[in-house]
């Protein structure tokens, strides 16, 4: 006889290993879910509900809350803009020396430069997020 269509027996003497809910209804208390399901210590986001704003996250003085997740954009805006002008000087500054061949020089290595650096730049801040998305995480999993 086949068992095709019928779920698989459990080793472990659990009935229905696969389609089971884990505890945690309406009026049950687990530590890994609330509710509904819902993950523990996240009802409103990874930052749960009380969220400080830039300058509340600023002037904490015990670090309870980070503010690099909102000055990141920021950051990386000043530097693709720092770095333009930059390239944008050079290139100038080439041009404008007695010879061309310079400014181009600056031209072509400078595209490559700013390309470089600013990748440097984006994975440097991409590592600083990553870490405070991994505190917050792990902060939030321990209450």
């Amino acid at each position: 006889m086949s068992n095709y269509g019928n779920p698989p027996q459990d080793p472990y003497g659990q009935t229905n290993p696969y389609g089971a809910q884990p505890p945690g209804g309406p009026g049950e208390t687990n530590p890994y879910t609330q509710g509904y399901g819902e993950p523990a210590g996240y009802p409103g986001g990874p930052q749960g509900p009380s969220r400080k704003g830039f300058f509340g996250s600023l002037f904490d003085f015990s670090f309870s809350s980070f503010i690099t997740p909102m000055v990141v954009k920021l950051v990386y805006i000043l530097s693709v803009i720092g770095l333009g002008l930059t390239w944008l000087f050079f290139t100038i500054a080439g041009f404008v020396s007695d010879s061309p061949a310079v400014g181009l020089l600056f031209l072509v290595v400078g595209a490559f430069m700013f390309l470089l650096y600013l990748c440097f730049i984006r994975m440097t801040l991409e590592f600083y997020v990553a870490i405070v998305r991994m505190s917050e995480d792990i902060h939030q999993r321990l209450r």
